[in-house]
């Protein structure tokens, strides 16, 4: 099952997605499973890290920040190489196991939609799919 989700972004950040994504496995049925998150923008990403404190999200944003900088040797017309190249270190999508129905996340995990090009308006999608061993 394929789920469409929008959202708008702010210039950047870490939007958090967990709860639509457990929505979509919820609405699914699915007891058994996996589902993966995935951003089809080429200055976005998906992740999973911590989302009990808000600073691990600030210095996560200042890690990518000094990591992939902009710079004037850039050659990209549209001048957002660094948000392509952040997009492209914490990658496109996130499988995710689904145990009873529910997201096998640790305690202190989150899945975020990260943004580094807005603000945007942006699609993710959420495909959810079982192991085979549901009861029909």
């Amino acid at each position: 099952m394929l789920y469409t989700y929008r959202l708008k972004t702010p210039a950047e950040d870490f939007c958090p997605i967990t709860a639509q994504v457990q929505g979509a496995v919820a609405e699914s049925g699915i007891q058994e499973g996996a589902c993966m998150v995935y951003c089809p923008h080429t200055t976005a990403g998906i992740t999973i890290n911590e989302n009990a404190d808000p600073d691990v999200v600030t210095d996560l944003l200042l890690a990518y920040r000094k990591a992939f900088p902009d710079r004037p040797e850039f050659r990209h017309i549209e001048g957002n190489s660094a948000a392509h190249a952040k997009a492209t270190a914490v990658g496109s999508s996130v499988w995710i196991p689904i145990k009873n129905g529910r997201l096998v996340l640790g305690t202190w995990q989150g899945i975020y939609f990260c943004e580094f090009d807005g603000p945007r308006s942006r699609t993710f999608y959420v495909s959810v799919v079982s192991n085979g061993r549901e009861i029909e």
